[in-house]
C-alpha cells in the first residue's frame, strides 16, 4: 500500500500497487510523484521506488555536441603544429633540467677543488658555465612551459593570443625549448595560425 501527494498537494491513500500503475498509465502520476510506501518514513519519487521503476522510460543521454564543419576542419590543421609545440617543449624541458643538473654539479665541484676548469678557458665562458648558464636555463625552462601551454591551447582553438606568444617563442635563440626542432614548429604554427579562417575559429 502507498500514499502519495497528488498535484494539487494534498495527501492520498492508501492505494495499492495496481492503482498506482492505473494512474501512471493515466497520466494522473509520474516519475517525480511523491509516495510514502507502507512502513516507510520519508517520501520518495515514484520512480525511486523499486516496483515502479519499469514504468518510465529511461531518459536518453545528452546529444554529443558536435563541431561545425568549419571548426572540424580547424581543428585538423592546428593539430600537427600544436602537438610538435608541445613536443618540442617537453624535450626542451627535458634538455635544460639535465643541462642545469650538470652545470651546478660541474660548478660545485670547481669552487670545491675537486674539479678543474679547461685551462686557458676565459673569464667569460666560466662565468656562462656558472650563474648566467643557471639564469639562461632557467628562463629556458619557462619558455617551455609557455610553448607547452600554447600549444595546447592551440590544439583545442582557445586562447589565440597564447598561441602567438607560444609560437613566436618556439623560435627564439638560444632559450627556446629544443632550438633547432623549435624553428621550424614555432614557423609551422605561425603560417596555420594567420590563416584567417584558424583566427576566427579561436574562442
Amino acid at each position: 500500500m502507498y500514499k502519495i501527494i497528488g498535484a494539487d498537494g494534498k495527501e492520498y491513500g492508501p492505494v495499492t500497487a495496481d492503482q498506482l500503475r492505473q494512474w501512471i498509465a493515466e497520466g494522473r502520476a509520474n516519475a517525480q510523484t511523491k509516495v510514502l510506501p507502507d512502513g516507510a518514513t520519508e517520501w520518495m519519487a515514484l520512480s525511486e521506488v523499486a516496483e515502479f521503476a519499469s514504468s518510465f522510460p529511461a531518459s536518453p543521454p545528452p546529444p554529443v555536441p558536435e563541431l561545425p564543419p568549419q571548426n572540424a576542419a580547424a581543428v585538423e590543421q592546428v593539430s600537427g603544429p600544436a602537438i610538435g609545440l608541445m613536443a618540442a617543449a617537453v624535450l626542451g624541458f627535458l634538455g635544460q633540467v639535465t643541462g642545469i643538473l650538470v652545470r651546478m654539479a660541474g660548478f660545485s665541484m670547481w669552487r670545491s677543488g675537486y674539479g678543474m676548469m679547461p685551462r686557458g678557458m676565459p673569464n667569460w665562458a666560466m662565468f656562462m658555465s656558472g650563474t648566467l648558464g643557471f639564469a639562461l636555463g632557467l628562463v629556458a625552462l619557462g619558455m617551455s612551459v609557455l610553448v607547452f601551454a600554447a600549444g595546447l591551447q592551440m590544439k583545442q582553438l582557445r586562447n589565440y593570443g597564447l598561441a602567438m606568444a607560444g609560437s613566436i617563442a618556439a623560435m627564439v635563440p638560444c632559450v627556446s625549448p629544443c632550438c633547432w626542432i623549435g624553428l621550424p614548429i614555432g614557423i609551422w604554427a605561425l603560417v596555420v595560425l594567420s590563416k584567417p579562417e584558424i583566427k576566427g575559429a579561436f574562442h
